[in-house]
């Protein structure tokens, strides 16, 4: 079973998807939002095709760790998605600075301003899952 997450977004959702083994975060796609039950479909397709178990949700924390206006419409989406999707776990994980890492990733490749705008989503979904991922297993290696 995969891992999905999601950076949420008022016009893009970016898509990561961990590897089965829960160690590795892949961005996946950037997915233009079209509202509703629409938005919804897309995240149940991506479910069953990569037999996703969890559903990663970035959740836009204030710098100071408070919770704003941004981050009750995530938990707002979350509850939907844990309505649309009941089997499979949903987790909200902080995104701080995501954004302004995938930014700052794709300008040192070299990747062009009009490009960047396609991909920052996508790269800042794998930059918060694969931060989930690492806790997850520095958590699950505590257990032992």
């Amino acid at each position: 079973m995969r891992t999905l997450c999601i950076d949420y977004g008022d016009k893009r959702f970016g898509f990561a998807l961990g590897d089965p083994t829960g160690t590795i975060a892949t961005a996946y796609e950037v997915y233009k939002r079209k509202g509703g039950a629409a938005d919804i479909e897309r995240i149940k397709q991506i479910a069953a095709e990569k037999e996703v178990d969890t559903v990663v949700l970035g959740l836009p924390v204030n710098m100071d760790g408070a919770e704003g206006p941004r981050a009750e419409l995530a938990r707002q989406f979350g509850e939907t998605i844990k309505t649309a999707l009941p089997d499979i776990k949903l987790v909200y994980f902080d995104e701080r600075l995501s954004t302004v890492t995938a930014e700052e990733i794709l300008i040192e490749a070299g990747v062009r301003r009009d490009e960047r705008r396609n991909l920052v989503d996508k790269v800042a979904a794998q930059i918060i899952l694969q931060g989930y991922l690492d806790k997850n297993k520095a958590l699950n290696k505590d257990k032992r």
